[in-house]
This record gives structure tokens, sequence and C-alpha cells, in this order.
């Protein structure tokens, strides 16, 4: 997902949280470090790095320090313009609860140097539209918010959110969920209120590590069709 190196088909990036006020609270000591220098993870069992640090490198890494922007830019910017040059893209959020992969992915939407990947990539596309669109060109945007908790698959955009929906395979558009709701969107306004709308229907509950822990995976796919 780095712009220098677009040869790779995967890419994986390390974020570093800062520490929370419970864990602060408690009075914890950092272990962890970023070297950006060498895209290394750096984790001792001393908080001043003395004892050998085990040393892991990625294709991008950041710092507790690093903006909203530096990652979206570096991480899913060129994906996203691969995306409407017509490939497929997949940005995977992974890690434990209290992690930050919310605030990395989402972020808080109204206020721009903290918006998330997700709304930032709806910025972009939309621009990218905007600038594209014209007489002999024209965009079709679609979205779908799906839930997998329990090994179950909930459509967050449907009538019925609790039916449970099953995965298929067609031999020309490959493996899909059946009866996925998809809904035509037309600006930023529009593709938020849908991901709001499904966000609320998410399996939340609190656990040690995040009291608002979503307690799910979920996966919000924008499609592009263009026509000329």
């Amino acid at each position: 997902m780095k712009a220098d190196n677009p040869s790779e088909t995967v890419q994986v990036m390390v974020r570093m949280r800062p520490m929370n006020k419970r864990e602060v609270a408690e009075g914890s000591k950092q272990c962890v470090r970023i070297d950006k220098k060498v895209n290394a993870v750096l984790i001792s069992e001393t908080s001043d790095f003395k004892n050998d640090p085990r040393q892991f490198t990625y294709d991008a890494v950041y710092d507790q320090s690093s903006s909203q922007r530096e990652v979206y830019d570096e991480g899913a910017f060129p994906l996203v313009e691969s995306v409407m040059a017509g490939y497929n893209g997949t940005i995977f959020a992974y890690g434990q609860t209290g992690c930050g992969k919310t605030h990395t992915m989402i972020g808080v939407k109204d206020d721009k140097s903290q918006k998330g990947i997700i709304p930032n990539a709806f910025d972009h596309i939309f621009s990218f539209v905007d600038d594209q669109t014209n007489d002999s060109k024209k965009f079709l945007i679609r979205c779908s918010y799906l839930e997998i908790y329990n090994e179950n698959i909930r459509d967050l955009l449907g009538k019925k959110i609790d039916t449970k929906l099953d995965i298929k395979e067609h031999p020309d558009k490959g493996v899909y969920v059946q009866g996925l709701t998809t809904c035509i969107v037309k600006s930023i306004p529009e593709i938020e209120k849908w991901m709001d709308y499904g966000t609320q229907h998410r399996m939340v509950g609190e656990t040690a590590m995040n009291k608002d822990s979503s307690r799910s995976h979920s996966i919000f796919t924008i499609y592009v069709e263009t026509s000329e």
C-alpha cells in the first residue's frame, strides 16, 4: 500500500498508538519504538531499550506522532488511485481490541485533521469523479456494508439486518455474499449517511481493553463503475 514500492501485491504497515489514559494511570512503560529509517518496530522488555530489543521490519511504520493524513497519503492514496483506474483494492485493518483500528480507519469525521482512511477515501473518490465526469464519461458509485459476527454475516444496510446471509461463488464474479444490499450514492454526505446507518447496527460490547469494542468484523465496500 505504499507509493515507493508499488510492485508488491500485498504490503503491510504498522501504526503505533500512544498509551491510553488507563495505561498512563497504571504507570505503564513504553516497550515499543518505531524506526522509520529502516521501517522497523523495536520491542524491548525494558523502557530504555538497552537489552537487545527484538526488531521486525515492514513496508511502512508510523509512530504515535503520525497524522491521519500522513497515513492516508502514504498507505491508502496509491491504492484508491489504482481502484479509480479499474483495479480491485483492499485495506485490511488488523489488531486486538483497543489498538486503534477504528481511529485509523474512521477517525473523527467532523474534524478534517482527524479523518480516518475511509472518510478520506470518500473525499478522494468523489473529487476524482467530479474532475473526470463529462458528456462522454460517467461514473456509478455504490456501497455495501456487512458484519461478520459469531460466524454469521449480517447486512448492515438491509431492511432485515438480523437475516443471515450466505457466501456463494460465481464463475464470473467469484466469491460474493448472496442478497447483500448495495446502495447507489451520488455525494459524500450520501455515502456518509449509509456508513453511519450501518455503524449504528453493529454489535458492540465492553471489554477489558476497550469499553466500545465492536465485537465483530465489518467490511465496507465501495464499487466504482465507469462508462464511456
